[in-house]
C-alpha cells in the first residue's frame, strides 16, 4: 500500500471512529473523499499541542481522538501537560541505521515510568533484533559496571547522559579502548557537534540522532554520512506557516505538522510547535524524504531533559500558593552535561519569603512538570514583566 493510500485510509478511519477529527473536518466543510493526497491535507485545521491538552481536559481522557474501545488498550502513557497517550508502535528504522541488530546488547537509558519513551523504544530496539537492558536514567556507576560485565554494544538515551556515564568510567580508571559500547541512537535533546566528536572520534562509535515526541514516536533520524534527518515512513510530515497552517515553500523553515497512521489514536495535522525545513526534492507522491532537524520552537514550551516544560504546568503549581505574582523559568546548561532549571517568582507583598516556601514551591512545580526544578528565587513585585516569556531557553549548543 502506498503512503497516499494509507493517508486516505487513515482519514476515512479517523472520520468514522474519532469524534474529534470528525468535528474538525465537519466544521471545516471537509469530507474524507476531499483528501486524495498530501496536497489536500491543509484543508483540515492544525491541532496544536496546547489545543490537544485543552481537548483532553474538556473531554477526558483522550479528547475525542481515541478510535478504538478503551478496553482494548494495553498501555496509557502520561506526558507533561498532562497529555494522555494510548498504545502506539515505534519503528526500528533509527536503530537499524547505525547497525543495531541481533548481535547487539543495548542499554535503554530512557525512563520506563509513565512516559512512553522507555517501553516503546524498548520494543523498537527488540524489533531491530537486539537484546535490551532496561536501565533507565541514573546510577552511573551501575551503568558502567553492567556495560562492562554484559559486553553492552549499544545505547539509547540522551547524549549528555552517555557522556556522564563515560566520565564515570574514566573516574573508575577504565580505558576508552576497553569500553565495548560502539553504537548509539540519541534523542530528547540536541546532539551538538562537540558531543558527536567526543563519541565518534574519542570512542570510535557510530551514532545517530532521532527526533521524536512522546505522542508520535520517532519522526526522523540521521544516518551515518547524511547531513539531514531522514523522515520515518509510518507518518506524514508537513512544514507549515505557524499562523495559517498552510505549507511553506520548500527549504524554508516552518512548524512541523504530523499526520500519523496509528488507527488507535489517529492524530491528523498535529502541530508540534517545533521548527524545521524540508531538504531535497519530493518523491512522486509529493512526500519529502528529509528535514534539516530541530530549528527551534514556535510556542512557549521548551524541552528540558527530554520533557516539555509548559508554562501552564508552572501556572497551575503556583496557583496553590497565596501571595505569588508573575513567574519566569530559565533553562541553562552550566556544565555542558545537565540542564539547570531556575524558577523566579514574584512576591506580591514586600518582605522575605518564609524558609519553607521555596522548598514547597520547588516541590509543587517539580511534581506538576514531572521534571526537577533545581532552584527557586523570589523577587519583588514588578521585577518580571507580565509580557515576558514564561519559559526562557538560555542554553548554548556547540
Amino acid at each position: 500500500m502506498t503512503r497516499t493510500e494509507r493517508l486516505k485510509e487513515i482519514i476515512k478511519h479517523g472520520y468514522e471512529n474519532a469524534p474529534a477529527l470528525r468535528r474538525l473536518m465537519d466544521e471545516a466543510g471537509v469530507r474524507p473523499a476531499d483528501i486524495q493526497s498530501v496536497a489536500d491535507l491543509p484543508k483540515i485545521p492544525v491541532t496544536s499541542k496546547d489545543k490537544l491538552i485543552q481537548m483532553q481536559q474538556e473531554n477526558p481522557p483522550f479528547g475525542g481522538w481515541l478510535a478504538a474501545p478503551k478496553k482494548e488498550l494495553q498501555h496509557i502513557f502520561v506526558s507533561p501537560g498532562p497529555l494522555f497517550e494510548p498504545d502506539d508502535e515505534w519503528q526500528p528504522e533509527a536503530f537499524q541505521a547505525v547497525g543495531i541488530d541481533s548481535g547487539d546488547i543495548v542499554i535503554n537509558a530512557f525512563a520506563y515510568h509513565m512516559v512512553s519513551a522507555g517501553l516503546l523504544i524498548d520494543a523498537a530496539v527488540r524489533a531491530a533484533g537486539a537484546t535490551v537492558v532496561p536501565m533507565g536514567p541514573g546510577n552511573t556507576e551501575a551503568q558502567v559496571d553492567i556495560m562492562l560485565r554484559l559486553g553492552v554494544t549499544g545505547y539509547t538515551g540522551t547524549p549528555s547522559f552517555l557522556k556522564i556515564i563515560f566520565q564515570k568510567a574514566e573516574e573508575m580508571n577504565i580505558d576508552p579502548q576497553d569500553v565495548p559500547l560502539k553504537k548509539a541512537v540519541f534523542s530528547a535533546e540536541p546532539y551538538p557537534p562537540s558531543l558527536r566528536t567526543f563519541f565518534e572520534q574519542d570512542y570510535k562509535m557510530i551514532t545517530s540522532q532521532a527526533y521524536a515526541t512522546a505522542d508520535l514516536g520517532i519522526i526522523a533520524y540521521d544516518r551515518p554520512g547524511e547531513a539531514a534527518l531522514r523522515l520515518a515512513q509510518n507518518m506524514i510530515v508537513e512544514i507549515t506557516d505557524p499562523a495559517t497552517g498552510q505549507p511553506v515553500p520548500a527549504g524554508e523553515p516552518g512548524e512541523i505538522v504530523v499526520t500519523t497512521f496509528n488507527k488507535t489514536y489517529p492524530l491528523v495535522r498535529y502541530g508540534l510547535g517545533d521548527l524545521s525545513a524540508f531538504v531535497g526534492e519530493p518523491d512522486d507522491e509529493g512526500f519529502y524524504p528529509r528535514i534539516k532537524g530541530w530549528l527551534g520552537r514556535v510556542g512557549d514550551a521548551v524541552k528540558v531533559r527530554g520533557m516539555f516544560l509548559h508554562p501552564l504546568q508552572l501556572k497551575g503549581a503556583l496557583a496553590k500558593f497565596e501571595g505569588l505574582g508573575n513567574f519566569q523559568a530559565s533553562v541553562t546548561r552550566p556544565d555542558a552535561a545537565r540542564d539547570h532549571v531556575k524558577l523566579r517568582v514574584e512576591l506580591k507583598d514586600a518582605g522575605v519569603a518564609s524558609p519553607t516556601l521555596g522548598d514547597a514551591v520547588k516541590a509543587a512545580a517539580s511534581q506538576a512538570c514531572r521534571l526537577t526544578i533545581d532552584e527557586v528565587e523570589f523577587v519583588e513585585a514588578g521585577a518580571i514583566e507580565p509580557s515576558a516569556r514564561a519559559v526562557v531557553d538560555e542554553r548554548r549548543w556547540e
